[in-house]
């Protein structure tokens, strides 16, 4: 259990991103990347089989009167549209409150003449919770010839842009669909009762042999064409304008628009969709593509394109999804648990961008949106994260080091290793060094010869006076051993010539006992002497010892020997009793006086050494 514990931090990384994009304001921002993709990708291809008449300022110029306009004008353009062989009639323009009773029924008249006509209304959401939802309907003479009509609900998101198609709403329990809904249910056969034949087949709605995919209970994404303008757009006027209908705006001058769109055929076939376009209606709206508002009308258009082209968007399925993001996220905290945070920070630009880009080719090829900044937040929340712990593993890895070192180190060696800390190894590794052995004569002999708080008090004194002179000289204190004292030189960091370091301290070390020892003298203390050896090579130093107790240290046959040369001091008459390998020799010998002593083998080897007496310094 204590080795998945580190694996717990992406998923919890993950549930908090989760949680933190249940708010709008987050999930705002998913929203906006996502919708840069439709710029990325630009503009799709259209089938030109809808067209949007438009109530334009055109039109509100040449009719030259006020919103709303006359009911028989809206009949004309019934009678006119199909007299230019439109396909189907959709009205965006909400017919929900009485007129004058004539152009009412006029309207619904010859609505049911050309039948396909398509009448919009409104469910109205409940101003309060508890509170039921009420319904517009269209008048009561378009109702009467039972003519198919549809909602015009069209639902923002947080941020109020238009992603979504509300397919239908529910109101008493029954679903109201969407003018959208309702031409597709129209689209083959023009059929009253339309409705029933629409029906769920899994997470889709089936209309007249389309599966449209439902996201959120009751709409589908919108897989928008292109930005506001792209769908064909002809004039209302244009429309209107042939010999029969005067108008006003053109102050008598006869154009008579609707002739050229009958000799062209440009809407023969089509399906039409009317709304407004002019600002002052205020029936425009953001969308993914972003620049002007789109009209509500041409985002009715995209929806009816889309389910006719079968080209849905679709969300990636979040729960396939939430599964495929936290592996990702557990890959690549092994990735950011184990390399540099430099390199981490270029792999992290890395995981940004190529999540954008794996979003976008998913979102262009396969139609199929995923979190963008939702995934790329939790990569940056893991990547922190990964920081912290890096930081926090520092500060420990240098409380570890100075704890370590501080009491057998000079301090200028232990900030050294406190800015190179991979410098200390972990473990045993085979270095070149020198080691000094120091050891009191006949210390067990004084030791019986004087009380225990004296020989404590004394050895206190002089051990510090020698450790002082090793940290001086850039030694590594090693161990105590009773009174013997080991230290080390060229380890843990390396140190140019270490060799002669170790010699200096030696020399220091005897210069420093005299002084000891004339002072013990004055104050009536019997003093000792003390034997040293120094020699150099490689031994494997490092951390060793048990898993419950370790120590920095070496060991090795350079250790051995250095350990014997200073046991060997008492077989030979030497004026300071610092003896020295050829291997010490060979690296001091231009800088120090040595006379030679004689040749010594180790235990355990066949060759002698060559030891040498250390003198001075030249």
């Amino acid at each position: 259990m204590r080795a998945l514990r580190p694996y717990l931090w992406p998923i919890l990384i993950l549930l908090i991103v989760r949680i933190l994009f249940l708010f709008p304001f987050f999930h705002a921002l998913d929203y906006k990347a996502q919708d840069s993709l439709f710029r990325l990708r630009g503009a799709q291809e259209i089938s030109n089989d809808i067209v949007i008449v438009a109530i334009d300022d055109a039109t509100d110029s040449a009719l030259d009167t006020r919103w709303p306009y006359p009911r028989e004008y809206h009949a004309k353009l019934i009678e006119n549209l199909f007299k230019l062989g439109v396909k189907q009639v959709i009205f965006d323009v909400a017919f929900t409150e009485s007129a004058i009773a004539e152009s009412d029924a006029l309207l619904a008249d010859t609505a049911f003449y050309y039948q396909n006509t398509i009448f919009a209304g409104k469910v109205i959401p409940a101003p309060s919770k508890g509170e039921p939802s009420r319904v517009q309907t269209p008048i009561k003479p378009i109702r009467d010839r039972d003519l198919s009509w549809g909602i015009v609900n069209i639902s923002p998101d947080t941020d109020n842009v238009i992603r979504s198609y509300s397919l239908f709403e529910m109101h008493d329990d029954s679903p109201y669909y969407s003018i959208g809904v309702a031409a597709l249910g129209n689209s083959r056969i023009y059929q009253p009762e339309w409705s029933k034949h629409i029906g769920r087949v899994g997470g889709k709605l089936s209309v007249a042999g389309n599966l449209i995919p439902i996201t959120a209970a009751n709409r589908a994404l919108i897989n928008y064409f292109g930005p506001a303008g792209y769908f064909p757009f002809v004039s209302y006027a244009s429309v209107l304008d042939d010999s029969t209908t005067a108008m006003p705006g053109y102050y008598g001058e006869e154009l008579d628009e609707y002739y050229e769109l009958e000799e062209y055929g440009l809407l023969q076939g089509k399906t039409v969709l009317i709304g407004a376009t002019m600002d002052e209606l205020h029936d425009k709206f953001p969308t993914p593509f972003g620049g002007e508002w789109t009209p509500g009308v041409e985002i009715h258009a995209n929806f009816m394109e889309m389910v006719m082209q079968g080209n849905y968007l679709r969300a990636f399925p979040a729960w396939y999804y939430l599964g495929f993001e936290l592996l990702l996220l557990l890959g690549f905290w092994l990735v950011f648990r184990h390399v540099r945070p430099q390199l981490s920070a270029v792999i992290l630009v890395l995981l940004i961008v190529g999540q954008y880009a794996a979003a976008f080719i998913l979102f262009k090829y396969h139609s199929l949106l995923i979190p963008i900044v939702q995934t790329a937040f939790a990569y940056v929340l893991l990547y922190v994260l990964s920081l912290v712990l890096h930081y926090l593993a520092s500060l420990k890895e240098k409380k570890f080091i100075r704890n370590t070192f501080q009491q057998y180190m000079a301090p200028e060696l232990v900030n050294e290793l406190l800015k190179n800390p991979g410098k200390l190894s972990y473990g045993g590794t085979y270095q070149e060094i020198s080691v000094l052995f120091s050891d009191i004569r006949s210390f067990t002999t004084y030791s019986e010869g004087h009380s225990p708080t004296e020989t404590v008090n004394i050895l206190k004194e002089y051990l510090t006076a020698m450790v002082d002179v090793i940290i001086k000289n850039n030694g590594t204190l090693d161990k105590f051993v009773g009174d013997e004292i080991m230290a080390l030189y060229g380890s843990p960091l390396p140190l140019e010539n270490h060799a002669l370091h170790a010699c200096k301290t030696a020399l220091e070390m005897r210069e420093r006992l005299g002084v000891l020892q004339e002072k013990w003298r004055k104050d009536g203390k019997e003093g000792f002497e003390i034997g040293i050896g120094v020699n150099t090579g490689g031994a494997i130093v490092g951390n060793l010892g048990s898993e419950q107790i370790f120590d920095y240290t070496a060991i090795g046959d350079t250790i051995n020997l250095g350990a014997r040369l200073e046991g060997i001091n008492k077989e030979y008459d030497t004026a300071k009793h610092i003896i020295i390998s050829e291997f010490t020799y060979a690296q001091v010998k231009d800088y120090v006086q040595v006379r030679y002593l004689d040749e010594v083998k180790v235990k355990g080897k066949n060759l002698a050494v060559k030891i040498y007496e250390l003198q001075g310094l030249k």
